[in-house]
């Protein structure tokens, strides 16, 4: 079983309530061979949610509290990203998750780049460094 970023499923959880679909990834899901998540969702945050990015650093750096990730309005929601996060790996692991095919720039799936300060940069983000953490292999689309 192979966990996906819902968006990319086609579910509508972006923080701007639209989703990012990858048909592949959405035939994936319809064929069972992936499982949707939601780490922002699973942690209680809402959609429609305000943007946000990891200040000072990555995923990982949150993981080490380093960094936290501010909303645009500067709500700190570090704990409901980290907590999302957890649930996504409570998940992969009782699926038996190798993989993960996660959605790039987000500050909870981003595999390789994330946002900070407006601009693209390298990083990773928080569910992509715990289940990173945990052996799962991490993909981007």
């Amino acid at each position: 079983m192979i966990i996906v970023s819902a968006c990319l499923a086609g579910f509508n959880c972006r923080y701007d309530g639209a989703n990012s679909c990858d048909k592949l990834i959405a035939d994936l899901v319809v064929s069972k061979k992936a499982f949707p998540i939601c780490p922002e969702q699973m942690g209680g945050l809402s959609t429609p949610r305000p943007s946000a990015e990891i200040k000072n650093g990555d995923g990982n750096d949150v993981l080490d509290e380093k960094a936290r990730i501010i909303t645009i309005y500067g709500d700190d929601i570090t704990a409901k990203i980290i907590k999302g996060s957890e649930e996504v790996l409570k998940l992969a692991k009782m699926l038996g998750a190798k993989e993960a095919v996660l959605k790039e720039k987000s500050p909870s799936c981003g595999v390789t780049m994330i946002y900070r300060n407006g601009e693209i940069v390298k990083g990773m983000g928080v569910c992509a460094a715990i289940l990173k953490r945990e052996g799962i292999e991490i993909l981007p689309p």
